[in-house]
């Protein structure tokens, strides 16, 4: 095993969203079983949850996704106030499918680049009748990620973006990399309060 590999555990994941959200945000990221979810904090639990399946590192990335984008109203709903269409579904159903997509998995793979790891794209359709034009789907989320990295990222994306650059790319220590992610943040309170 490389020294990589032995850095990509779901502890170090877990610790860096929860160091730079955490306290701000009331949210944690919790290893989930067979689906995931995000919940909002209720009465038995005081936080937001952002449960990633199986223990699957990749989909912890795309939950953490998710969340980047999802806006202070859709992060009080569980998950986001979004209908998941579960695989097997029609052209149409794919397509809006798709098109959801697209922003969350562009961040993904800028995230999973950063972690030094490859990045699938995820067409999670297995089950349905209709044909998937992955290759159409890649080229939309390879631009979209492209634009990002040209334009700049959403402030909550930049923040772990900032914090996995720091752990895996440069080998920071993890409370190093969680003060740099949370810089990012206190950066934006920064600004707004100027």
């Amino acid at each position: 095993m490389s020294y990589a590999e032995e850095r990509w555990t779901l502890e170090d994941i877990t610790a860096l969203f929860d160091g730079v959200f955490g306290q701000r945000y009331q949210t944690r990221l919790i290893r989930g079983d067979d689906e995931p979810l995000y919940r909002p904090a209720n009465n038995e639990t005081p936080y937001h949850q952002v449960i990633f399946a199986r223990g699957y590192f990749a989909s912890a990335l795309h939950e953490i996704s998710h969340w980047c984008i999802a806006g202070s109203q859709r992060r009080l709903q569980e998950d986001y106030g979004y209908w998941y269409c579960p695989d097997g579904r029609n052209a149409e159903q794919q397509a809006l499918f798709e098109r959801a997509e697209i922003v969350p998995q562009a961040l993904e793979s800028i995230f999973t680049h950063a972690c030094g790891r490859p990045f699938n794209i995820s067409v999670d359709n297995l089950g349905g009748d209709v044909e998937v034009d992955r290759s159409a789907f890649t080229a939309r989320v390879v631009s979209r990620a492209q634009g990002y990295l040209k334009e700049g990222l959403p402030v909550r994306a930049n923040a772990f973006l900032v914090a996995i650059n720091c752990f895996y790319s440069h080998q920071k220590a993890l409370a190093d990399a969680i003060a740099e992610g949370q810089a990012v943040l206190d950066q934006l309170d920064v600004t707004a309060s100027a």
